[in-house]
């Protein structure tokens, strides 16, 4: 997962795009990228590392301009060299950069095709690069000196029919402008804002809309399934369609899990949602166990509070705040290795006795992925002196890898993959396992935007909306996000990261 945002303004856009960046943190935490334009020329800064760390006073004052792009990123494939930090640059045709979130389900056949027939090189293991190229081979067939808006309209539409998968991607043209486009699904997002400054129209793109709020741009829409966008320079905003598709299909797991509660994508409010998610457990336990007998529930922090909230309230019990977070901790679900993930929980997390000893305790989470980490924090709720430790998950069971850009583990390594609900609650060592079922969950987000008939869903149901996903691609998949194939990507990229430093 990652985050984009691009910014045409008729002031110096360095400082917002950063704001923007530090906002959209969430999305990335990897490494993180800014490109701006002046007088002809890019300007980049990019590294591995959080914004804040990749950011000093001195790469700001070297980022000038009115227009830019900026991008944070965590890897869908393993990787974590600094040579996978976006955005992307190719000087031909015209001098391009690109920042992508997704994941092109097509990309090593893509990159045979940019060898044999497009005769472009691509010099890392990212599917952003080979996008990048092939939307600049593209614009580059056109064989003209000059662009007008059209042309890059046509290559967008000609990247839709070469390109599989899920991409939101915003990218900049030397001295041209801004473009912003979704996949014909829509399964990643991309909003689109405007603001007046007074001295004109300024537009802004980004992943969520609370990279807009924070800049004060007012939401205008969300980029739509095979949409393409393009701010000019001078800020003058045109769209086109350049893909058909009849099926709008969202990322259900963005409002699950990744966005964060203040944003609003595909005209859904993530907090409201997720409130609805709530409300649909406690029927659930209602129904399944109308004399339970929960004292307390007590969320794992952060992104279930609103959930867990919610379900106090219905069910009619306390709400508690039962462990402390260490906000210095990266999400564990992402790091690479076992063992990093198993140390890391309880630097992650501290509970408070109090609020556990001699209760019936209801943890909730938004998720259940590898287990690792919902395993722990039951045997510290245990610890902590709970009498009985139920546990509820905001989701349903995750038994599948994600294949759009969440950087979910191989199959055999989710909990849930070939088990029944039964056995993933022995193994987690729960009095009470309770999922959400995949109806409600769809309901309580869809309640937002009955338009939307469709949710990409494939963690949970097996079912892959872009129709291309064969046995042997996740058999592939498993072996690039397998424990021990990222620690080696880890140590090849610390070794090339030290060799750069050298």
């Amino acid at each position: 997962m990652c985050g984009i945002a691009g910014i045409v303004s008729h002031s110096p856009v360095n400082q917002e795009l950063y704001e923007a960046l530090t906002v959209l943190q969430h999305r990335g935490q990897d490494a993180a990228g800014i490109v701006t334009y002046e007088g002809g020329r890019f300007y980049l800064r990019k590294d591995r590392g959080l914004v804040r760390d990749v950011f000093h006073a001195e790469h700001m004052l070297n980022l000038p301009g009115t227009m830019g792009i900026g991008h944070v990123r965590y890897p869908t494939a393993g990787c974590t060299s600094s040579a996978e930090a976006q955005p992307f640059y190719v000087n031909s045709p015209y001098g391009i950069t690109l920042g992508h979130n997704g994941n092109l389900t097509n990309s090593e056949i893509l990159k045979q095709e940019l060898f044999l027939q497009d005769q472009r090189h691509i010099n890392t293991d990212s599917d952003s690069e080979v996008l990048l190229n092939i939307f600049a081979h593209e614009l580059q067939s056109l064989g003209k000196l000059r662009l007008d808006v059209s042309d890059v309209f046509d290559a967008v539409a000609a990247v839709h029919r070469r390109c599989r998968g899920a991409y939101a991607v915003v990218a900049m043209i030397t001295g041209f402008g801004v473009l912003g486009f979704r996949d014909p699904y829509g399964i990643r997002p991309a909003v689109i804002g405007r603001r007046d400054t007074g001295q004109g129209i300024e537009y802004m793109i980004a992943s969520e809309s609370v990279a807009l709020d924070v800049l004060g741009f007012e939401l205008l829409r969300d980029i739509q399934p095979g949409e393409a966008v393009f701010i000019e320079k001078d800020g003058t905003f045109h769209s086109r369609m350049c893909a058909s598709n009849d099926i709008h299909a969202p990322c259900i797991f963005e409002f699950v899990y990744f966005a964060r509660p203040d944003s609003i994508m595909d005209d859904i409010s993530v907090y409201k949602s997720r409130l609805r998610m709530g409300e649909k457990l406690a029927q659930k336990i209602r129904r399944l166990r109308p004399d339970h007998d929960i004292d307390v529930v007590i969320p794992i922090p952060d992104t279930s509070r609103t959930t867990a909230l919610e379900l106090a309230n219905q069910l009619g019990v306390l709400y508690r705040e039962g462990f402390i977070k260490n906000r210095y901790i990266g999400r564990t679900f992402i790091m690479p290795g076992q063992q990093q993930r198993q140390k890391s929980v309880r630097r992650k997390l501290n509970p408070i006795d109090l609020e556990f000893k001699d209760k019936n305790v209801l943890l909730v989470d938004d998720s259940i992925v590898r287990g690792t980490t919902s395993k722990q924090i039951i045997h510290m709720a245990r610890e902590a002196g709970a009498k009985k430790v139920y546990f509820a998950s905001a989701s349903p069971p995750v038994r599948y890898p994600y294949v759009y850009g969440i950087d979910m583990p191989a199959a055999h390594e989710l909990i849930a993959h070939d088990r029944t609900e039964e056995e993933v609650q022995s193994l987690l060592g729960a009095d009470w396992l309770i999922y959400q079922d995949l109806d409600d969950l769809i309901a309580a987000v869809k309640q937002g935007n009955p338009t939307i008939q469709h949710f990409e869903t494939s963690c949970f149901s097996g079912q892959y909306i872009t129709g291309d996903i064969s046995p042997q691609y996740l058999q592939h998949l498993s072996r690039c996000r397998s424990d021990e194939a990222q620690q080696n990507h880890q140590a090849k990229a610390t070794i090339i990261d030290l060799h750069n430093s050298v």
